[in-house]
């Protein structure tokens, strides 16, 4: 199924451009909004070599800090490069945020090659995520980098 996220992303642009106080938060809460597989939204930011949750939109989660290379986001952290997980039971080294977690994607944001924080999205829908999907939050990624 091909998705078209190209409103989305200009709406991104524009929330860029204008660079307001809470960028990230309205990110979270526009993805959230805008695309019916994303239940949960969230950036962990990389300090001192933990994983920190700041913005994000959905459920509150008790997973605030995540060490590298724990879990999905910990993987993402530590081999910079994004990971879909299309069937969260099947992963060995998944932290449960929820139970009504069914699928996650986990992309890296990176400075000048070097990972800084991620992009974290948990779906309740079996294997919703494609390349789509992975190109256009790659492309969100690049543009939210200088936020952080």
């Amino acid at each position: 199924m091909k998705t078209d996220f190209s409103e989305t992303l200009n709406q991104i642009k524009d929330l860029v451009k204008s660079n307001p106080e809470n960028l990230r938060l309205q990110i979270c809460q526009l993805l959230k909004e805008e695309v019916y597989h994303y239940d949960w939204v969230g950036f962990y930011q990389l300090n001192d070599g933990v994983l920190h949750l700041g913005d994000y939109a959905g459920k509150a989660t008790d997973h605030t800090r995540i060490e590298v290379g724990k879990g999905v986001c910990g993987q993402v952290a530590e081999k910079k490069e994004t990971i879909i997980v299309q069937d969260v039971s099947q992963e060995d080294n998944y932290i449960a945020c929820s139970l009504d977690v069914q699928s996650e994607i986990v992309v890296p944001i990176l400075r000048r090659g070097e990972f800084i924080a991620e992009l974290d999205i948990d779906s309740h829908s079996p294997a919703p995520f494609s390349e789509d999907d992975q190109i256009f939050l790659e492309q969100v990624c690049a543009l939210v980098a200088d936020s952080f």
